[in-house]
């Protein structure tokens, strides 16, 4: 029993969980700022020249009544939120990664494939990936 708490603390505390609670605990945070942002500044802003906001807007179906305003706002929330995760963290993490990618040498005693361009050994003869017969640039070490 000792042994799957200690499992369970470890993987509790592990970099990566806490980084992902940390994550989620933010998100949700920066999404209430949205929704808070478009549904009481953004939306009453577009809706200025009408009579109403889309919080109003709504129609009755047989007593039962669909508030397309408020899925408006939300679908504008999402918006803002998918494009400030895409411009302010996808892009530039991006970025970073192919600029690391530029400077990145292959390992020694390796090569890329001729036909998938993927890093196989410079002693093989076949890729190991698209199995391409390829010509050795490196003599091949024997193992004793």
């Amino acid at each position: 029993m000792r042994d799957l708490l200690r499992e369970f603390k470890e993987f509790v505390l592990r970099g990566s969980v806490v980084d992902l609670a940390v994550g989620i605990i933010i998100g949700a945070a920066f999404t209430a700022v949205v929704n808070g942002f478009v549904a009481d500044l953004l939306t009453p802003l577009v809706s200025i020249p009408g009579a109403h906001t889309f919080a109003d807007l709504s129609f009755t179906v047989r007593h039962s009544r669909f508030a397309y305003g408020t899925f408006l706002n939300q679908v504008i929330s999402f918006l803002l939120v998918a494009a400030t995760v895409f411009f302010l963290v996808v892009k530039p993490v991006n970025h970073l990664v192919a600029r690391r990618r530029l400077g990145e040498e292959t390992a020694p005693g390796t090569r890329d494939c001729p036909e998938c361009l993927s890093e196989i050994p410079a002693a093989a003869t076949r890729c190991r990936f698209c199995t391409a017969a390829v010509e050795p640039t490196a003599p091949a070490t024997t193992v004793a």
